[in-house]
């Protein structure tokens, strides 16, 4: 790593850390009087809970004793409130860890404590810890520049991203800025100031600017709103009644399918780099069809993992419907299902345009480094033959 990509890595770290202090605008609580804190079940009473088939109503009590925030050591009485889905509901055992809500009255004593779910931040922390530390492991210090692009997309779609699509900006207009922000820092850190860098950033701004135009033609062809997305209109219930919930559904398109397309783009210009750099002299049409036919063979693996992450989000819904015996014409036309189709085949018409692109930008930049290297080479030859036949 030169001085120029060190300099870039540090100030990119001053980056993550200004955005990660921003505010979003959205940090008052709902909750008035009331303290998030980690706690511990000693005990349990599920006298009050009573089942209905496959689903437990009532309530769930418990003694859980406090281990964080303002009251740690306490022990007083939880309560899991269950609604009837089990997609929601959970049932907790003696010794779990949780994360309940304690309200509070005037004088500070608590009143109620809501079990809200099982506590699972130091298990996500070391799962992330293991993510981190194998990638530092195999890939060096462009392992950490890795991490340090992750955590700069996270905290842009956290702090800027979502706040801005809830203050009624264009959401479209959004994802494509964040999103090829997101592709260019990436590039920048993970190829570093390289020309197979800026072929590949050039050729995935590109491809997610077609990606958003189909995303915006066929959510109307298809007639598809933004509805379709789960939780979209507990948006709308929450007072954000003016939000473009499409145009959200839009965006989440382009978003989806950026990771591939500037993963598809640096692929090829990388490999290209190599070819030119094992033959500098190559011209601007064999390294054209060189980067063709290597994209010929990542460009079917890469659709094939876009369909499956896709696919792969949705399987219970297609077991559902098969469960149910529903014809396929039936399943292809309901909103959900040509949604994920939208979803697949947007997403993977701007892959398979990110092979070509990426190569006739990767022959229009080495081409001039070739032709010089081998005019230079052809120019040392003469020299040298001159010095041989100086000194006969």
């Amino acid at each position: 790593m030169d001085k120029k990509e060190l300099i870039f890595v540090v100030l990119f770290t001053v980056i993550i850390g200004i955005v990660a202090a921003l505010p979003t605008g959205f940090e008052k609580q709902i909750y008035f009087n009331s303290e998030g804190v980690r706690a511990r079940v000693l005990e349990t009473d599920e006298s009050t809970v009573y089942n209905i088939g496959l689903i437990a109503q009532g309530e769930q009590r418990g003694v859980i004793e406090i281990e964080s925030g303002t009251h740690k050591g306490i022990q007083v009485e939880g309560v899991n409130l269950l609604t009837g889905r089990n997609e929601f509901d959970k049932m907790f055992n003696t010794g779990d860890e949780v994360w309940a809500l304690l309200e509070f009255d005037q004088e500070g004593n608590i009143i109620f404590a809501n079990l809200i779910d099982h506590y699972r931040i130091n298990k996500e922390l070391i799962l992330i810890a293991i993510f981190a530390g194998l990638l530092v492991l195999f890939s060096g210090f462009t392992g950490v520049r890795t991490i340090l692009s992750f955590a700069f997309a996270l905290i842009s779609i956290w702090k800027i991203l979502i706040p801005l699509m809830l203050k009624g900006y264009d959401p479209l207009l959004v994802g494509l800025v964040i999103g090829n922000v997101l592709t260019v820092s990436t590039l920048l850190l993970v190829a570093g100031f390289t020309k197979k860098a800026y072929a590949a950033i050039l050729a995935a701004v590109a491809c997610s600017l077609v990606t958003a135009f189909m995303a915006v033609a066929f959510t109307k062809y298809f007639m598809i709103d933004g509805t379709v997305m789960q939780w979209s209109e507990s948006l709308l219930y929450a007072g954000f009644m003016s939000l473009d919930l499409t145009g959200i559904f839009q965006a989440g398109i382009y978003l989806a399918c950026s990771g591939a397309i500037l993963d598809l783009a640096i692929d090829i210009s990388a490999a290209l780099d190599e070819i030119v750099m094992s033959n500098p002299a190559i011209s601007k049409a064999e390294l054209m069809k060189s980067g063709l036919r290597i994209g010929k063979s990542v460009v079917g693996s890469q659709t094939t993992t876009l369909l499956l992450a896709y696919m792969g989000s949705y399987i219970s819904v297609m077991m559902v419907y098969m469960a149910q015996g529903t014809p396929m014409l039936n399943i292809l036309n309901s909103k959900a299902i040509a949604s994920e189709i939208l979803h697949t085949f947007v997403g993977c018409i701007g892959l398979v345009m990110v092979s070509p692109l990426t190569s006739m930008i990767c022959s229009l930049m080495y081409e001039v480094e070739g032709q010089t290297s081998l005019v230079n080479g052809s120019q040392r030859l003469i020299e040298e033959t001159a010095d041989v036949a100086t000194g006969v």
